[in-house]
């Protein structure tokens, strides 16, 4: 992956999870609802198994899983660790804006 591509990939990450996690908690008023459910999100990024067979082959599931978290390339991790990054600064700045009064609904 070339530079400019990975760099505009974090970005869009970075933006894009902290839309939703703005969002998430002008919404359901839970200011870290959404660094709690980006792991979940990165599971279905990450793993190709299907989501019922964490539940009916759980084995196999897990292991696909682990093994795929093995084989992630440097960028995929860049990529995912900044929407990590966007997921928390939105709960930040939700947190500093309720702190100075302003509400929202």
């Amino acid at each position: 992956m070339s530079i400019p591509v990975l760099l505009i990939s974090m970005m869009l990450f970075l933006v894009l999870f902290f839309g939703i996690g703005f969002l998430l908690n002008m919404i359901l008023r839970a200011t870290w609802v959404m660094l709690v459910v980006y792991p979940l999100i990165c599971v279905f990024i990450i793993d190709k198994v299907d989501f019922l067979d964490y539940f009916v082959k759980p084995k196999e599931a897990f292991s696909s899983l682990g093994t795929s978290f093995l084989h992630l390339g440097q960028a995929d991790i860049f990529i995912l660790s900044t929407g990590l990054v966007g997921a928390a600064l939105s709960g930040i700045v939700i947190k500093s804006l309720r702190q100075r009064g302003y509400q929202m609904f």
